[in-house]
């Protein structure tokens, strides 16, 4: 008994180790979301009545998905320390969950990608057009906020000659599609990335929960 006492213990610290770095991996991939739809190139985007869905709603699952692994991280760890097999299988069920939804989500990054990209720079496109038609008022903000948040201007190299308005700091114009293609081809790398390492995670939290709430139920029968 002895030994399936110290068996026991020894799961149950383990479960807790996970559930608070889960707990932690949760708040960093909110903060993660956060940064990538706020504060990265593509916060522009969404400015305007157009936005690239697509590409914001990935950025809305991750931070959902941080917020319910903070959750269940914060419950997890009171199973584990009250030694309650109802909370651990929940706990087990909701790892079963984040498990789906995180590979789903880290499948349709990489599957998506060309998609979301097409949406942005048909935005970008839009815009562009616009500018060129009634190059004054919201039009050269809007395309000029584009350029900012990108360090790109236009989409060739004749965009000095047609007084389109680029960065100052901007030595040789970029092709502001490629630009496009190449920041949302990287976060959603990035995001898949998150995925995909975060369902490898769960994996070893439902090892931990099934065996801590199996080793209950065995003590609980032996007392």
């Amino acid at each position: 008994m002895g030994v399936g006492y110290g068996g026991m213990r020894c799961v149950k610290i383990l479960l807790f180790i996970f559930n608070l770095t889960f707990w932690l991996a949760g708040l960093a991939v909110i903060a993660f979301g956060l940064w990538l739809r706020f504060g990265g190139p593509m916060a522009e985007f969404a400015t305007d009545k157009k936005s690239p869905e697509l590409f914001f709603m990935g950025l809305y699952v991750l931070v959902g998905a941080g917020a319910i692994m903070a959750a269940v991280g914060f419950f997890g760890c009171c199973g584990a320390a009250r030694e309650s097999q109802c909370l651990i299988g929940t706990f087990f069920a909701c790892l079963l969950v984040i498990f789906a939804g995180e590979v789903t989500a880290g499948v349709f990054a990489f599957i998506g990608k060309k998609v979301a990209i097409q949406e942005a720079q048909k935005i970008y496109e839009d815009a562009y057009e616009d500018y060129m038609k009634n190059p004054v008022g919201k039009v050269n903000s809007t395309i000029y906020r584009y350029h900012v948040a990108l360090q790109c201007c236009g989409k060739g190299n004749v965009e000095q000659q047609t007084g389109l308005p680029c960065p100052e700091n901007i030595q040789l114009p970029k092709n502001c599609l490629t630009e496009i293609q190449n920041v949302i081809d990287t976060q959603l790398r990035l995001v898949g990335i998150v995925g995909i390492a975060i369902a490898s995670i769960t994996i070893f939290g439902m090892i931990f929960s099934m065996v801590l709430c199996c080793t209950i139920r065995n003590m609980r029968e032996m007392i």
